[in-house]
């Protein structure tokens, strides 16, 4: 589903998070989210921090009315704000601010975004994102490798797939190019954002999906 669009519940604590999310997930409350494509909000409890994503501005906004009404029948009020994920800047901003329309705009943007990258990568000491290759033998993983280790590509072999660590996304695709220039015809070459990066991102069990929820 798409979930370009989040709600930021603050708690009071822990405890009302996680009775929220609990009510959420198994349909204690009624909050007719569904969109048209029947897609359902998902939800994710961090500490005294609940959020929900959802698809459109809609959804989002009824989340957070429902969500709201729960706590507040609960005598627990929470704080609620809606923001949307910018597809340049790769982050979370407020709804008011204007995405980028021109070629020049996103090509701004875009640079920006790949300089966070290299710093968080530099700050962090691991790589955001990485080249997942994967061959049909043994054999071709040994040769791919020799071949890119012939070049300075420096990769993490196990068994059957190469690993290529990168500092950001440009880098990240310029490397699968050249990976694709050497490879077998029939090999996969996979651009993603490692593990590390994924889990320094997000909260605990970001894609949990509110189950049982009618609409």
């Amino acid at each position: 589903m798409n979930d370009d669009w989040r709600v930021n519940v603050t708690c009071s604590s822990s405890e009302l998070a996680a009775r929220l999310g609990t009510a959420l997930r198994g349909g204690a409350v009624s909050h007719g989210m569904h969109d048209d494509a029947g897609d359902r909000v998902i939800v994710s409890v961090d500490g005294a921090q609940l959020f929900i994503y959802a698809g459109t501005p809609q959804q989002a906004e009824r989340a957070a009315a429902a969500v709201a009404a729960s706590a507040e029948a609960d005598g627990s009020p929470v704080e609620t704000s809606i923001c949307r994920w910018h597809p340049v800047a790769e982050e979370w901003v407020d709804p008011a601010t204007p995405l980028p329309g021109d070629p020049a705009a996103v090509a701004a943007e875009h640079a920006e975004a790949i300089e966070r990258e290299r710093a968080a990568a530099a700050r962090h000491r691991y790589a955001e994102y990485e080249v997942r290759v994967g061959t049909g033998s043994r054999h071709e993983t040994l040769a791919l490798a020799a071949a890119l280790g012939a070049e300075g590509v420096s990769c993490l072999r196990r068994w059957r797939y190469l690993l290529i660590g990168a500092a950001d996304a440009d880098s990240a695709n310029a490397i699968a190019e050249r990976v694709r220039a050497l490879a077998p015809a029939d090999a996969s070459v996979e651009v993603e954002a490692t593990a590390a990066a994924v889990a320094a991102a997000l909260p605990p069990n970001p894609f949990a999906v509110f189950g049982g929820l009618g609409g």
